[in-house]
């Protein structure tokens, strides 16, 4: 029986590193494995990407040994079975508001008994061996609360049997709470939302689930640690490739004095 190596982790009182895949490209996916995160997630909801692009990058995460997870579009058995099927250990699932909202999104990932999981672990029994019904105990479910609803429903939520954990998006918590009072993004810095963030994290302490924080930088990622969250993702491979790619071009315009071509000016004819 396979053993998911996030919970032994988090049972040490290790936190967690999450790296973000959005990019749909099984490469993609091996490059960022091998950069030392603990897990790594494959946005099927807001990537650039589908199945046919999910299963072979869950395969490219194997050799690193991350914990592969993925945010499913939305709480839907099929995706989250599917996916589950594929290969993935944990389960981000969107815009979870209330507790029953929680509940059901956990039937999806245990079998009978205790869920509604249909059996037919495809590659996951492959690739793991022994896989089973046990699987139930290894495979992680994360709730997001992303609007005024879920926050009203926050505790009854987190005390949700089944429930590992739930995931904080401060983009969508923004919009779903401050009525457009603010711009969403990472990273808050607006002391009701930070209150709010950590509102979250002592929910989850109180019911013993992991507390999970999606961040822009490293540094903001390490305060969410010392506030007590468990798990956190920092930036992700679209936004790496563009700050990245960003500082290189930027650098060489200043070393060499020149400025980028007007849009629309390829610079000659090829």
């Amino acid at each position: 029986m396979f053993e998911n190596k996030i919970k032994k982790l988090v049972a040490s009182g290790r936190p967690i590193l999450n790296g973000w895949l959005s990019i749909g490209n099984a490469f993609t996916a091996e490059i960022m494995a091998e950069q030392g995160y603990d897990s790594v997630t494959i946005d099927i909801q807001h990537g650039a990407l589908d199945y046919s692009s999910v299963l072979p990058m869950f395969q490219a995460l194997r050799a690193s040994g991350v914990t592969p997870m993925a945010r499913v579009p939305w709480r839907e058995p099929g995706i989250v079975m599917k996916a589950l099927d594929a290969g993935a250990q944990g389960i981000i699932c969107p815009m979870v508001n209330s507790a029953d909202e929680a509940a059901e999104f956990v039937s999806f990932l245990r079998y009978p008994p205790h869920g509604h999981r249909s059996f037919g672990p495809t590659r996951a029994a492959i690739a793991y061996g022994g896989y089973g019904t046990k699987a139930d105990d290894e495979v992680l479910a994360f709730a997001m609360i992303e609007t005024q609803e879920g926050i009203d429903n926050l505790d009854a939520i987190a005390a949700t049997p089944g429930l590992d954990g739930i995931y904080v998006g401060p983009a969508d918590l923004t919009l779903g709470t401050q009525q457009g009072r603010y711009a969403p993004g990472f990273d808050r810095e607006e002391p009701e939302l930070i209150a709010l963030i950590q509102s979250v994290q002592q929910a989850c302490a109180k019911n013993g689930i992991m507390a999970c924080l999606h961040c822009g930088t490293p540094d903001y990622a390490a305060r969410a640690i010392e506030w007590g969250f468990n798990l956190t993702t920092v930036s992700g491979d679209s936004r790496l490739l563009a700050s990245a790619a960003s500082a290189s071009v930027g650098r060489w315009r200043t070393l060499t004095g020149t400025q980028s071509a007007p849009s629309g000016d390829t610079g000659g004819a090829y």
